[in-house]
C-alpha cells in the first residue's frame, strides 16, 4: 500500500535524478567549450607560428605588445558584457578569445623545442584533471580558500607585470612556481563554483550561458599552468 511519505520519497529520488542528470550534462557542455576552445588556440598558435608571412611583423615589432595584451582586454570585455549577452554571442565570443589566445601563444612554438611543449601539454592536462575531479567531488568547501587564491593571482599578475621590465629570472621562478599552485588551487575552487551555481530552475538559456563563462575560467586556469610549467620546465629552442 502506497503512503504519503512513500509517495513523496519516490518523488524526491525522481527530482534527485534528473537534477543529477542535468547537472551531467552542463559540466559535460563547460568541459566540451573548454576542449574545444584549446583546440582553437593550439590550431591558431601552430599555424601562425609555421608562417613566417605573419609571425615576423607580429612578433619582430612593436606589434607583439598588442597581441600579448589584447588577451587582457578581451577578458574586461567578457566581464563587463557578460550581464547582456546571450548564450550564442557569449559562445562566438569565447571562441574568437581562444582564436586571439593563440596568436598570442605562437611564441611558444617559436621559443620552446615541440617535444617539451607536447610534455608540458600532457603534464598539464593530467594536473588539471585530477584538480578538477578533486572540485567537482569534494564534499569540502572550497569558498573560504577563494579570497586567498584572487589574492594570489593578483600578486601573480603584479609580478609578472614588474618582470616584464626587470627581466629577473630569479623572480620569474618565484613567479611560475606560485602562480602554478594559484591555478592549481583555482581550477578545484571553480569547477566546485559552477557545480554549484548550476540550478534547473534557470532554463536552458541562462544555463547554456553559464557553461560558456564556466568554460573560460577553466581554459585560463589550464592556460595559465601549461605557460607557467613550460617556463620552468620548457626545453628551448637552439
Amino acid at each position: 500500500m502506497n503512503t504519503p511519505y512513500a509517495w513523496q520519497t519516490t518523488t524526491a529520488r525522481a527530482s534527485g535524478a534528473i537534477f543529477d542528470e542535468g547537472l551531467r550534462q552542463h559540466m559535460l557542455r563547460v568541459y566540451n567549450y573548454m576542449g574545444i576552445g584549446l583546440v582553437v588556440t593550439g590550431l591558431v598558435a601552430f599555424f601562425v607560428a609555421s608562417t613566417p608571412a605573419l609571425y615576423v611583423p607580429i612578433f619582430q615589432t612593436p606589434l607583439k605588445w598588442v597581441v600579448m595584451l589584447a588577451p587582457l582586454a578581451f577578458i574586461f570585455f567578457f566581464s563587463f558584457r557578460m550581464d547582456r549577452m546571450t548564450a550564442a554571442s557569449a559562445r562566438t565570443a569565447f571562441f574568437a578569445f581562444s582564436a586571439l589566445m593563440g596568436l598570442s601563444l605562437a611564441s611558444v612554438f617559436l621559443v620552446f623545442t615541440g617535444a617539451s611543449i607536447a610534455r608540458t601539454f600532457f603534464i598539464t592536462a593530467a594536473m588539471f584533471g585530477a584538480t578538477s575531479l578533486y572540485g567537482y567531488t569534494t564534499k569540502r568547501d572550497l569558498s573560504k580558500f577563494g579570497s586567498f587564491l584572487v589574492m594570489g593571482l593578483i600578486g601573480v599578475i603584479i609580478a609578472s607585470l614588474v618582470n616584464i621590465f626587470l627581466a629577473s629570472s630569479a623572480l620569474q621562478f618565484a613567479i611560475s612556481i606560485i602562480g602554478v599552485l594559484v591555478f592549481t588551487g583555482l581550477t578545484a575552487y571553480d569547477t566546485q563554483t559552477i557545480k554549484e551555481q548550476y540550478a534547473e530552475g534557470y532554463g536552458h538559456e541562462a544555463n547554456s550561458k553559464m557553461a560558456v563563462f564556466g568554460a573560460l575560467s577553466l581554459y585560463l586556469n589550464f592556460v595559465n599552468i601549461f605557460q607557467l610549467l613550460l617556463s620552468l620546465t620548457g626545453q628551448r629552442e637552439e
